[in-house]
């Protein structure tokens, strides 16, 4: 057999970092990065609250709220943003009506409407959802 065709994998296998994707660096703890590493993390920030004085409070109860979550409770609360996002304008409009009825609710009682829910025609969600609008939107 040909030597070269013997080292051939030898060579791919060490020129293949070379080839590959540069890895990101990873970055520093907060007191390390740059004023301008900061000012790209705040920037998006500062602008929406500057442009939204009526949703102020709502965004500073979000923010502490967000801190108290255990690192779980923030994932959880991850997937359920992603899902939502992914829902049609109905399923949205659906989901807002049932998470406002449910917070006034027990836990039995948010038990039993979601076995409702789920037994429910499509018209007879329909009819639940005229008698229990979604809250007006505040963004």
């Amino acid at each position: 057999m040909n030597i070269r065709l013997c080292l051939l994998p030898l060579l791919l296998a060490v020129a293949a970092p070379a080839f590959s994707q540069p890895s990101q660096p990873s970055l520093p703890e907060w007191d390390q990065l740059t004023p301008a590493q900061r000012e790209t993390l705040i920037a998006p920030m500062r602008d929406r609250w500057n442009a939204s004085p009526e949703h102020r409070q709502r965004m500073y109860e979000h923010a502490r709220g967000w801190q108290q979550m255990s690192p779980e409770q923030r994932s959880q609360a991850r997937r359920g943003m992603h899902r939502f996002q992914n829902m049609s304008p109905q399923q949205q409009r659906e989901a807002r009506a049932l998470f406002a009825k449910m917070r006034s609710m027990d836990k039995a009682q948010r038990q039993e409407l979601r076995e409702q829910w789920h037994r429910m025609t499509p018209e007879q969600r329909q009819q639940w959802l005229e008698a229990n609008p979604p809250p007006p939107r505040d963004r």
